[in-house]
């Protein structure tokens, strides 16, 4: 599982959201990310996905800051500090990149339509139509107060990933017609992730296995403007998840008052070391700091290669 090849320059990021502290599984995610792009040669760059603005908090954002030091990984571009960020590196800084795009996908005849249905309504196809339950909404463009949804196609999208092989996922069974710009006129999570994407030349893109919609989603989506074949080529990996105590799914939505995050969980980030060398199946004292596992990593792909 650890090996996979690159055929050019590799870009990668870290892509957090600070909306909660900071669980396992991120870190787990961020330094997975590095180790791929440091094995590579390439360059890392810190992204934040902040337009839920409703959900950040200035603590959120300093744990970002906080955990990657706790981790000891370092990147090559990206904000050094939450002052840096909001100053110039905040997604609200790039709207006008986003609206682009939302206008380009509005322009392709019978893609996008205006939709005022709750998210419930947005129900997958009927087995009886072949319709979305919100596709007859009567919402125009001018509605107040309606979203913007994407006709989703009837046939899987495929997705090629470095570790998993070919996949083919059912966006319309998953995700149905999924929203790409909200009801408050802001972009949503699909449209900022892919312009962000392709503005920073990403060429490899690590994610949970709860992601591989969304990576659908955003091939789907750059499939349909000719000025984003390069996302196409970028390589993906989704790694699989980790699980709580009572055996569910890490989230920062699920966290209690008093949580503080990985940083405040533990004294040292070598459960994370750990985690990671039993995920890429590296010897169990690769887990011991970030030198032994980067050299375990490292050594895999020199012997994976003869």
């Amino acid at each position: 599982m650890a090996d996979v090849a690159f055929n050019g320059p590799v870009r990668g990021r870290l892509a957090p959201t600070p909306s909660g502290y900071l669980h396992l599984g991120n870190a787990v995610n961020f330094v997975l990310t590095w180790l791929l792009v440091r094995r590579a040669g390439g360059s890392l760059h810190l992204r934040i996905d902040d337009l839920d603005r409703a959900r950040l908090r200035p603590a959120y954002l300093e744990n970002i800051f906080q955990t990657i030091r706790w981790l000891g990984l370092d990147y090559d571009t990206g904000p050094r500090d939450s002052e840096e960020f909001e100053q110039a590196y905040s997604q609200l800084h790039h709207l006008a990149e986003y609206q682009a795009m939302l206008d380009n996908l509005r322009s392709k005849p019978g893609l996008i339509y205006a939709c005022t249905c709750s998210r419930t309504s947005n129900l997958p196809p009927s087995s009886l139509d072949g319709e979305h339950g919100c596709r007859s909404c009567q919402a125009t463009f001018a509605t107040a107060g309606g979203a913007w949804r994407v006709r989703v196609p009837a046939t899987p999208i495929a997705v090629v990933d470095a570790w998993r092989g070919p996949l083919q996922v059912d966006l319309a069974a998953t995700m149905g017609d999924f929203v790409v710009r909200k009801k408050d006129g802001l972009p949503a999570y699909q449209v900022a992730s892919l312009v962000d994407d392709l503005c920073l030349g990403t060429t490899l893109i690590v994610r949970g296995e709860d992601l591989l919609p969304s990576t659908a989603a955003q091939l789907f989506l750059a499939s349909q403007l000719s000025t984003t074949v390069g996302f196409a080529h970028a390589q993906f990996i989704h790694h699989s998840l980790l699980s709580g105590a009572g055996g569910q799914k890490l989230s920062k939505s699920q966290q209690q008052p008093l949580d503080r995050g990985i940083v405040g969980a533990t004294n040292s980030p070598r459960v994370v070391y750990a985690t990671v060398a039993e995920l890429l199946a590296l010897p169990k004292a690769a887990g011991n700091s970030l030198d032994a596992l980067q050299q375990a990593f490292t050594d895999f792909g020199v012997e994976s290669k003869k």
